[in-house]
């Protein structure tokens, strides 16, 4: 049996746990290592919420700042029991739940500043558990992100940890964008404070860019035994230099991931979508389960800086109840620079996606949560717009119905190193218009399962967006025969973890079948 760690920043596997896709993978991969006999552990920071209904394993101490700390390693309730698959969180009160999702925080002023802390305390308890033995014996260690990647510097560099010396290791980038640029020195979030006695090796460690700084997402790419993105297409996106907005690709480190893929070390394999055991919603309760989530926001007293929007919210919905639309296209995302930079550069376009809808007696629908000028860009519109509505929070149920109510599933992402959204109402049955960018490349075909814009210029790209929605909208008010076809043809696509995993354990972990 092998015995595997995962470490993250989200675990889907355990409830309140996720913000982004991550949590979908890090929820999934154990499951299929599981189903093949093996073992996994999956070890995320507490947050100072998720270890108050767990069981306590063990007390964890070590040294950063020149000086002792304690954390401490839980045992959690997972969603579903399964054999050899163990969840764990660690608790320390300087690891605390952030702004976004519950779990990051947001330093405008100084980006990675409070994350950087909470992450340098979990990575080196993780790495004391390790020592400890706690997690048993380990083959493979598998990191996620710029959140995890400081364990390879413990690695590396520290003499307390050169056990983990012994273990595979595997890096796997979710988001290149996201990279926790931090000072070698002179700050308190800075390496040198958290590790006064150990030479730094800047060459190795160094941003790029800001010479005097670490990146954490460089330090993974560079000391992982395998590199992984969660497509194909991404990982050729990423070995190009970006050109922004019209491509964005290895965002400052194409150098870093040239070498990976020239030693033989990167590796591009889609991420898979679950299609047993799911979470199944019920027809026709999307404005339902829409009012039902607003009513439980505004009794939220965090929420009640925008409680007179989610009433004009609801007050909307209301219209549809019993006046339903013909038409519904639909997105959840977060609301970022990733997800919506179309959008938030370009108003009008979205204002002219709306008015198209209007013709055909059609509404968007948009629910997602995210950074703050994004969010006030989507409230003011959907105070402009009668058939824009946007639920600026998080509802499972509303989630589940809108993938299995709309018509059409919008993902205009500027980069999508793989994205589960589109997986998801594939699913269902519906066609997705989707930027022809990374792994959104690798999953929807145009006029085939889907439909697809791209161009050559950022203005080309509005244009074909426009097109390409006016071609949907005409198919499926004038071809029905096509447009079902083509919603057939998604529902039968199948990008299942087991598959992936067999790409995994080749791959990532070296292992033959």
């Amino acid at each position: 049996m092998i015995n595997f760690l995962f470490v993250a920043a989200e675990n889907d596997g355990i409830a309140q746990c996720k913000a982004g896709g991550m949590g979908d993978v890090v929820r999934d991969v154990p499951r299929q290592i599981s189903d093949r006999g093996d073992s996994a552990h999956i070890v995320v920071p507490s947050y100072s919420r998720l270890h108050q209904n767990g069981t306590l394993i063990g007390n964890l101490s070590f040294n950063l700042r020149g000086v002792v700390y304690e954390a401490e390693l839980y045992k959690v309730a997972p969603k579903r029991e399964l054999d050899n698959l163990h969840h764990y969180v660690i608790h320390h009160p300087e690891i605390k739940a952030g702004e976004i999702g519950h779990i990051y925080h947001d330093d405008p002023e100084e980006p990675f500043y409070t994350d950087n802390i909470k992450y340098t305390i979990f990575c080196t308890a993780v790495a004391e558990a390790v020592k400890s033995g706690y997690f048993g014996e380990l083959d493979i260690i598998h990191l996620h992100d710029w959140h995890s990647s400081l364990l390879l510097f413990l690695k590396t560099y520290h003499p307390d940890y050169t056990e983990l010396k012994k273990m595979r290791f595997v890096y796997t980038i979710h988001n290149l964008a996201i990279q926790g640029i931090r000072p070698f020195y002179d700050n308190y979030s800075s390496l040198s404070n958290w590790f006064p006695n150990i030479p730094i090796d800047v060459e190795m460690l160094r941003d790029h860019r800001y010479q005097d700084c670490i990146n954490l997402m460089a330090v993974g790419i560079r000391l992982a035994d395998a590199v992984h993105t969660v497509s194909p297409s991404y990982k050729e996106d990423v070995l190009k230099p970006s050109r922004p907005p019209e491509f964005i690709g290895g965002e400052g480190l194409e150098s870093d991931l040239q070498l990976a893929n020239n030693e033989g070390r990167l590796y591009g394999i889609l991420n898979g979508a679950n299609y047993k055991n799911i979470r199944e919603a019920e027809k026709g309760l999307i404005y339902r389960n829409t009012v039902k989530a607003l009513f439980g926001w505004l009794q939220d007293e965090d929420k009640k800086y925008k409680a007179d929007f989610l009433a004009h919210t609801g007050e909307k919905v209301m219209r549809y109840v019993s006046n339903r639309p013909k038409f519904i296209v639909s997105s959840v995302a977060r609301l970022t620079e990733q997800k919506f930079y179309f959008f938030k550069r370009s108003p009008e376009a979205f204002v002219a996606i709306l008015e198209k809808l209007k013709k055909v007696d059609g509404i968007f629908m948009l629910l997602g949560t995210g950074a703050p000028e994004y969010e006030q860009l989507f409230r003011s519109l959907s105070y402009e717009h009668d058939n824009f509505i946007f639920t600026n929070g998080q509802s499972e149920d509303l989630i589940d119905s809108m993938y299995l109510e709309t018509d059409l599933y919008f993902m205009p992402s500027l980069f999508e190193p793989c994205g589960i959204s589109q997986m998801l109402s594939m699913r269902n049955g519906n066609p997705c218009l989707v930027h022809n960018t990374g792994g959104l490349k690798d999953t929807v075909e145009h006029m085939k399962t889907g439909f697809t814009f791209d161009g050559k210029t950022y203005d080309e790209k509005i244009e074909n967006m426009l097109e390409v929605t006016d071609q949907a909208l005409d198919v499926y008010m004038n071809d029905k025969p096509k447009w079902n076809k083509i919603g057939a043809n998604a529902k039968k696509k199948r990008f299942t973890w087991e598959k992936s995993l067999d790409d995994y354990y080749k791959y990532l972990y070296s292992i033959n079948p």
